[in-house]
């Protein structure tokens, strides 16, 4: 079978299926890639590009804002006929062209061009990634699956930051302008595991089969009024669905497939009902709650963690993330996706405190760790339940609001948390996210 051909694995089996295990160890290598820079980005922002908190704060809020765009429009794409593959491949190939290019910029808005791009092409491969992964995967697995898949993510972050900081364990005697000029050829490395990481997906991954209803329905969500001109009523519905269906390896029923068609995708909430758009609201409250990771880095230098720890702190954290991914993935497929999310926000808002009140650089690492765990709750937990939510003929475009909710309330979160730390300080910035993230809990058990 070729990397194209449709698959599906059997609703019986209770192996990970092939596109899952890919798409994991693509996103391992893409996070040793990514997790070698971003525990550093803050101080080379604040030491070496002369910027401030405000600049931290706006850089990764419109960065994660502008992806966020791009992955509801992949997302509803995706769902209409052009595949998900190449959304895939595509979107970590832009990624992965731009990151090491950190390495040569000199000025702020450097940073957050590069950023705004390499967050764009997260977006183009985002949601179609996970539409793939919910297609590939029977309900019953779900967790498990999108558990594994973010145990890859976060394990492939811990072994970026070891990497960094065995970089920078060599350099810490260096001169101010030796170690700039090593912290920038280490970014420029980056280069080696995002190459694999496209070669990987371009060779090995194949388009999942999606049932004949759902890719009826997709056909017929393309249409519109002006698309029936020269065809008789009734009858250009069920020719579009044949162009689409030829597309994905299904023999058209009513005469020769024409070249084109119309595959405009419908970006609405329209083909969901209440629940899901409660569960989108409860989302986009929690994430005004939830800034940057940067400011938790940027809050342990504060404390006194040596720079070249931060990798390591980096590390241990994503370490613990992965381990319980994997462990509560499961652990959503036995009590459901909904009560593990909200017991993950409601223990957020204590860490979140905490960060606000710590004053030792030993507390900083105990906290890392327990902050490790909120993701482990809620991450399996959070896309099983937008699968659960969305019918299949609308999984890419679940998937691409839920991404976008999340990233457009990350621009005002981020700068808000920015504002508050830069002009009140901690206990102010730390504080508002952690009502916030009690009031997104409070909307969530509504559902």
């Amino acid at each position: 079978m070729d990397s194209t051909s449709p698959v599906h694995e059997s609703s019986g089996s209770r192996r990970l299926p092939r596109n899952v295990k890919l798409l994991g160890w693509a996103s391992l290598l893409n996070d040793v890639a990514s997790e070698m820079i971003f525990p550093l980005l803050p101080r080379f922002l604040l030491k070496f590009l002369g910027g401030s908190e405000a600049w931290l704060g706006a850089i990764e809020g419109t960065a994660d804002s502008v992806g966020s765009l791009v992955k509801l429009w992949s997302g509803g794409r995706s769902d209409r006929g052009a595949g998900r593959k190449r959304f895939v491949v595509f979107g970590y190939a832009l990624s992965n062209l731009v990151q090491p290019l950190i390495g040569l910029i000199l000025l702020p808005w450097h940073l957050l061009a590069l950023r705004v791009a390499n967050r764009t092409g997260k977006g183009i491969r985002t949601s179609p990634r996970d539409a793939m992964i919910a297609d590939s995967t029977p309900p019953e697995i779900r967790g498990r699956a999108f558990g594994f898949h973010r145990g890859m993510d976060h394990l492939g972050a811990a072994v970026g930051p070891l990497l960094a900081a065995a970089f920078l364990w060599f350099c810490r005697d260096a001169r101010p302008e030796v170690f700039e000029t090593r912290l920038r050829n280490m970014f420029l490395l980056t280069a080696v595991p995002g190459a694999l990481v496209v070669v990987l997906l371009w060779l090995g991954l194949r388009e999942p089969a999606r049932s004949r209803g759902a890719a009826v329905s997709a056909a017929r969500a393309d249409e519109t009024p002006g698309s029936r001109e020269g065809h008789p009523e009734g009858t250009r519905s069920i020719f579009s669905a044949d162009v689409f269906l030829a597309k994905h390896g299904f023999p058209p029923k009513n005469g020769p497939v024409p070249s084109r068609v119309s595959e405009r995708p419908t970006l609405t909430l329209r083909p969901f009902d209440r629940r899901f758009r409660l569960y989108l609201a409860a989302l986009v409250v929690f994430t005004l709650a939830n800034s940057s990771d940067a400011f938790l880095l940027a809050r342990a230098g504060q404390l006194g963690v040596a720079v070249w720890l931060l990798p390591v702190l980096w590390s241990m954290f994503h370490v613990i993330k992965s381990g319980g991914n994997v462990l509560c993935g499961r652990l959503v497929d036995r009590v459901g996706p909904r009560p593990m999310i909200l017991a993950g926000w409601v223990y957020y808002a204590g860490v979140y405190l905490a960060f606000a009140l710590a004053s030792e650089a030993w507390q900083v690492w105990a906290l890392f760790a327990a902050y490790a765990v909120f993701y482990a709750l809620t991450e399996p937990a959070e896309k099983t339940l937008v699968a659960n939510l969305a019918g299949d003929e609308h999984r890419g475009l679940a998937f691409g609001w839920f991404n976008c909710a999340v990233g457009v309330a990350t621009l005002p979160s981020s700068l808000l948390f920015g504002v508050l730390y830069q002009a009140y300080g901690p206990l102010a910035a730390f504080g508002s996210g952690a009502v916030l993230a009690l009031a997104a809990a409070a909307l969530l058990s509504r559902l």
